[in-house]
């Protein structure tokens, strides 16, 4: 059967996983409300084209924290890749070098941070988890650093792991072929099986529960790379995250993994871009499969967007050729959406090339 879309990979990689595997990569908090509401809200964005305009050249690229790539689509962090291809975040890392975007590595990775970078040149982030001990997150800081990472996206909205049902039923532990790389000599990279979820208890036990705003600028002291903050919903954390020194927000609500029943992300992000006042840049990850919920996105204000389970569950179905291939699936459908809509340009996508269910009933159109 030939692929067509990114969504179409998902039903491969839950046939070639292992149900525990597929149901980790796959599944919501709770009642996963948040999870189906990620794509659903999307639906709600309708389109306001412009036509009659000379779209016979388009130009997708852009620059993030001053990087060139070459389209405003990035590789949001997913941990443990190598449960889905043997290949794992090679791969990944690969691919986004391939097409000229970013992967961003997370910190429970099967492949460490110097794995990563050895496969040659691209331009990559890393996804950072803050642990009690702290002389750990020093040190893995300064590994992505020399590494030649370029910016660290701290996840600010796990300071206890959402109650994940499929991963509880399931009792998740990580292979024992595998290890979390970034830890294998620190004792710390194993996931056991436990009575629930191992992945929960792992967190349980590791991760700083009392992570607040003065770790953000202890963050600073620490590191010159960009700080990103991946997990901000609301306007007043927002303003809180620039008071802080971040140099950008991404509009996350973690997979829907986390709380249930927070908004979708592309619904939460106008208020967050809103209340930087064009301070730093956002981004949007959550829920995007087509090129036009990359258009929607910018149009609301992102600057770029993170996928993570399309990139996964590609992987899982094609290894690298299927990552690259998801990229490129997406790029064009995106490039189509651009040339529809009379956009040569990301500068050209406006607020006025969208409607949305909470525009204002007397919206006239801006001419």
């Amino acid at each position: 059967m030939e692929i067509t879309n990114v969504t179409e990979y998902e039903a491969i990689a839950k046939e070639k996983l292992p149900k525990m595997i597929y149901d980790y990569y796959a599944s919501g908090a709770e009642d996963q409300w948040t999870l189906k509401e990620n794509r659903n809200a999307f639906s709600r964005i309708l389109f306001r084209p412009r036509i009659l305009i000379d779209v016979s050249k388009i130009d997708m690229t852009t620059t993030v924290l001053g990087f060139k790539i070459s389209m405003p689509i990035m590789i949001a962090p997913t941990a443990m890749q190598k449960m889905a291809h043997p290949e794992g975040e090679y791969a990944i890392a690969r691919a986004a070098s391939a097409v000229g975007t970013i992967m961003t590595l997370s910190t429970l990775s099967t492949s460490s941070v110097e794995e990563v970078a050895s496969i040659g040149p691209g331009i990559r982030f890393f996804q950072l988890y803050v642990f009690k001990d702290r002389s750990v997150v020093a040190q893995l800081v300064r590994r992505a650093e020399r590494a030649g990472f370029k910016a660290i996206a701290l996840t600010v909205d796990t300071p206890r792991l959402g109650r994940r049902e499929a991963d509880i039923k399931n009792r998740f532990s990580l292979p024992p072929f595998l290890t979390l790389k970034n830890f294998e000599r620190l004792d710390l990279g194993k996931i056991d099986r436990r009575h629930d979820s191992g992945l929960a208890s792992y967190i349980a036990d590791q991760i700083d529960r009392s992570l607040n705003w003065k770790d953000v600028k202890w963050l600073q002291t620490i590191t010159s790379l960009p700080i990103l903050l991946k997990g901000v919903l609301t306007a007043e954390d927002t303003r809180l995250a620039i008071q802080n020194g971040a140099a950008g927000i991404i509009v996350s609500n973690h997979g829907a993994r986390q709380l249930d029943y927070v908004p979708a992300t592309i619904m939460a992000l106008e208020e967050v871009v809103k209340a930087t006042q064009g301070r730093v840049p956002v981004f949007l990850d959550g829920g995007v499969r087509r090129g036009t919920d990359v258009f929607k996105a910018l149009a609301l204000g992102a600057s770029g967007i993170f996928i993570g389970r399309p990139v996964v569950y590609s992987l899982a179905a094609e290894g690298e050729a299927g990552v690259r291939k998801a990229l490129q699936m997406l790029r064009d459908e995106f490039e189509l959406t651009m040339a529809l809509s009379g956009c040569r340009a990301l500068n050209e996508i406006t607020r006025d090339h969208i409607k949305t269910d909470w525009d204002p009933v007397h919206a006239v159109a801006r001419l």
